[in-house]
């Protein structure tokens, strides 16, 4: 313990000049570094989703096997999720066309596609077909809620679609139900940048504005295609930001903590529903080339009429990316996949695996995410997967006991509540130090009634109590001490 402790007096010294962190009541996540000073013995262990069964599948002649660019939004005042995807349709004439399909739940686990009755396909309104006939924007129409105060009731649904080019960029729209809409104007709102993808937008609440992001293509760290060739471009993302949807800010290119060595295909940036001012990231990796299949399962696929064998040449996966409102940096402390493409050779396929924009709330300790899964084939779907609530990643220590420092910063709040597990033999601690490292009286380690059990919401208690009040407002740390234990969030309330 003299050691440990020894590690951390010289980490406080080396910072004691830091800027204090004002976190106030929000919930703060383990999914970066921003409050952690040092670690010993402990680490930041990202966690996976868990398979928890088929959301739909694209099995209506208007979507197919092409199905993609996918956003589920959680209607909470209406009391329901709403989902939105491109598909495939054959219009009256006989032609082919992107159409935007829609489906709802009450709970975000089993869902409908209802018989909207506002397009004719093959002879019948009896379809789930949302938009039509409206390319390019059918190509990648990704709606949000508007929850910025005081917004008109006509325009309670946002949504940015559109391609570059001779289409001019991504034009904007608006909703009162989500199931009728209109372009703001005629003219493309954000011009600069790729957007042959799905570019997601959000209402910010911490920014207090409307933010974008959208595919660009950057040089990058990937190798060249052959010697003396250029590197190729890679896929990545920029954003704007802006005050009404139509006026938006020059196009910044983000910023990412490791070098640019993949491709991230779609960002799916969205504000996280329990700590809106930390964007959560579920993107997409397109390993492009990277061909991983043998002859069986590529004759499989061949077996599958309507399946393109072309489609064995790469892979994908989804990986975990995180920013803070304001910043233009991604943060990639996690480069492993965050969702594999398992066990399945259907999942090995070019652009399988690609969530679905949105991470929801599904149960009281669980929130959900959304998969595509068999792209391209005609046994192509939506996969639900569960997580524990605030459950990206953790603070984590195994038997062998670890500690954290916490950088200094200040709070708002009378008790410091967490979201842990533990093991039945695991117990978390916490001590509260002022700004030099030295424990508050009655908040030191040997104070702190340290918790074995598994909760979202359990509030830490020392001896004299859990009321922290008397600490509001002063710049203090938290040394955290666990002992094979997970805590994936904490915030004072």
């Amino acid at each position: 313990m003299i050691c440990r402790l020894a590690v951390f007096v010289v980490l406080t010294l080396s910072s004691a000049s830091a800027e204090v962190i004002d976190i106030g009541s929000r919930r703060e996540l383990f999914v970066d570094r921003l409050l952690i000073e040092g670690m010993k013995g402990a680490t930041l262990r990202l966690h996976h989703p868990q398979p928890a069964g088929v959301a739909i599948k694209f099995d209506q002649p208007w979507e197919g096997r092409f199905s993609a660019y996918i956003t589920v939004i959680h209607n909470d005042e209406a009391g329901k999720y709403q989902m939105y995807y491109r598909g495939n349709a054959g219009f009256k004439d006989g032609t082919p066309g992107e159409v935007t399909c829609y489906a709802e739940s009450q709970d975000g686990i089993a869902w409908v596609k209802p018989k909207l009755g506002l397009h004719e396909l093959n002879g019948s309104k009896d379809n789930n077909v949302m938009l039509a006939e409206l390319a390019p924007y059918t190509h990648n129409f990704a709606p949000f809620i508007d929850k910025r105060p005081g917004v008109a009731k006509a325009e309670r649904y946002k949504a940015l679609a559109g391609l570059a080019g001779k289409h001019g960029g991504l034009s904007a729209f608006v909703s009162a139900d989500g199931l009728h809409w209109k372009k703001m104007r005629e003219e493309a709102v954000i011009t600069k940048g790729a957007f042959d993808s799905q570019n997601v937008s959000f209402w910010s609440e911490a920014e207090q504005c409307y933010v974008a992001y959208f595919r660009v293509f950057v040089p990058g760290a990937l190798p060249p295609a052959a010697p003396g060739k250029k590197p190729p471009n890679v896929r990545w993302v920029s954003r704007a930001t802006s005050k009404d949807f139509l006026t938006w800010t020059d196009a910044t290119q983000m910023t990412s903590d490791q070098p640019l060595a993949d491709q991230i295909y779609v960002s799916q940036t969205n504000p996280y529903f329990n700590a809106p001012h930390l964007y959560v990231s579920t993107a997409a990796r397109f390993m492009h080339k990277k061909a991983v299949l043998d002859d069986e399962a590529k004759q499989k696929l061949a077996d599958d009429m309507k399946a393109y064998v072309s489609l064995a040449q790469d892979c994908s996966e989804a990986v975990l990316m995180t920013s803070r409102a304001g910043t233009t940096e991604f943060n990639r402390i996690f480069l492993e996949g965050f969702v594999r493409p398992g066990l399945d050779y259907r999942d090995w396929t070019s652009r399988s695996n690609y969530p679905a924009c949105g991470v929801v709330r599904t149960g009281e300790a669980e929130m959900s995410m959304y998969v595509e899964r068999h792209y391209g084939q005609t046994s192509a779907l939506l996969e639900r997967f569960a997580l524990r609530v605030d459950g990206f990643a953790s603070l984590h220590a195994d038997h062998g006991e670890g500690e954290a420092l916490s950088r200094p910063f200040t709070f708002a709040g009378k008790a410091l509540h967490l979201n842990l597990s533990t093991g039945a033999s695991g117990s978390v601690a916490v001590e509260i130090q002022d700004e030099a490292g030295k424990a508050m009286p009655g908040f030191a380690l040997a104070d702190c009634q340290a918790i074995t059990y598994d909760s979202t919401d359990k509030v830490m208690a020392w001896k004299g109590g859990s009321d922290v009040s008397a600490l509001a407002g002063r710049s203090v740390r938290l040394r955290w001490v666990l002992k094979d234990a997970d805590v994936f969030s904490f915030c004072f309330e």
